[in-house]
């Protein structure tokens, strides 16, 4: 690896600010906030959306319809065409 060309790494705290919840993960992200977290200062950044709050992830999404206008077709006239 070339030295000087890489990004600092470092832990940062993320917080969603959807669910609350924080989350420590190592990541080169930039950011003038600071924040203590578990007894030490972490560089902080708040997040809209996360695993915490996001429907794919908490199962509290909708349920695509299941039937469109093709399957419908098909469904009631399907038979006819077949012999």
């Amino acid at each position: 690896m070339k030295p000087g060309i890489h990004p600092d790494y470092g832990k940062v705290v993320f917080h969603d600010t959807a669910a609350d919840a924080y989350f420590l993960v190592g990541s080169t992200i930039k950011t003038d906030r600071t924040i203590d977290y578990q007894g030490k200062t972490y560089p902080y950044v708040a997040i809209d959306v996360s695993s915490e709050s996001h429907p794919f992830y908490t199962g509290k999404q909708r349920a695509a319809q299941s039937d469109g206008r093709i399957a419908k077709f098909n469904k009631r006239f399907g038979k006819l065409g077949s012999k």
